[in-house]
């Protein structure tokens, strides 16, 4: 594993209210990422200047819009031997990279590592029953498919995305992470570990709603495991 190099990707439209302070906690683990790119997919605002300002990161033009074109051109463009996926809105913990390491390092058939979000701007009580949902219904919904991948908090080997044959561009958003991991626990071992963690922004459920937005995500994870297809097209940009 030592011997292994990891790219960053981090797919972004319009955000450059959040692209610094992901940039900024990514780069606190720069040493251990042998590129950091951002896939400046179809923008309209400040985000590529932004991601420039910061030294040693590398800015991609995706200009067809799409979360999943945006993470399949991180893909191509990728130099590593895994690839990481982190979402603009996300803040990195400095052990999230050691974390990953090791889970790699311990099995040599784990193909793909993820984990929960903890969502930074909640109250304490959302927080919380948030974090009960991760322990009791998304394991054991891991325990039953034997697969998760958080879309904003994953790692994979780069070999094993392209084997899978990369992220799906016909899925528009809801449903996309499900479906690389379906795909890629065919390959070889999906691990979703609750201590692998990454901190975000809860935007979505804000702009949703927790209840709309949960559900959203619920019925897409059971519509990809049991049809392989996704049953919500439309989904909101919500910066």
């Amino acid at each position: 594993m030592q011997n292994l190099k990891i790219s960053l990707v981090i797919p972004a439209h319009n955000e450059e209210k959040y692209i610094g302070a992901c940039l900024e906690s990514a780069r606190k683990n720069a040493a251990d990422f042998c590129e950091i790119i951002v896939i400046n997919n179809a923008s309209t605002d400040k985000t590529a200047a932004v991601a420039k300002n910061f030294p040693g990161v590398r800015v991609v033009d995706e200009p067809q819009k799409g979360l999943t074109k945006a993470r399949q051109r991180g893909l191509v463009e990728a130099g590593g031997d895994i690839v990481a996926y982190i979402d603009a809105d996300t803040k990195m913990p400095e052990q999230w990279i050691n974390k990953i390491k090791y889970l790699f390092e311990k099995d040599a058939k784990t193909v793909c590592v993820s984990g929960p979000y903890i969502y930074y701007d909640m109250s304490f009580l959302e927080r919380a029953f948030v974090w009960a949902y991760w322990l009791f219904l998304a394991r054991t919904a891991y325990l039953f498919t034997r697969y998760m991948v958080v879309g904003g908090n994953f790692a994979a080997k780069k070999n094993a995305l392209e084997a899978a044959g990369g992220f799906d561009p016909n899925i528009s958003f809801y449903g996309e992470d499900t479906d690389i991991a379906r795909r890629l626990h065919k390959i070889g071992k999906v691990k979703f570990r609750q201590n692998l963690y990454m901190y975000t922004s809860a935007r979505r459920f804000r702009g949703e709603g927790l209840a709309t937005a949960g559900t959203h995500y619920i019925i897409n994870f059971l519509s990809i495991v049991f049809t392989k297809k996704s049953v919500t097209t439309d989904y909101k940009d919500i910066r």
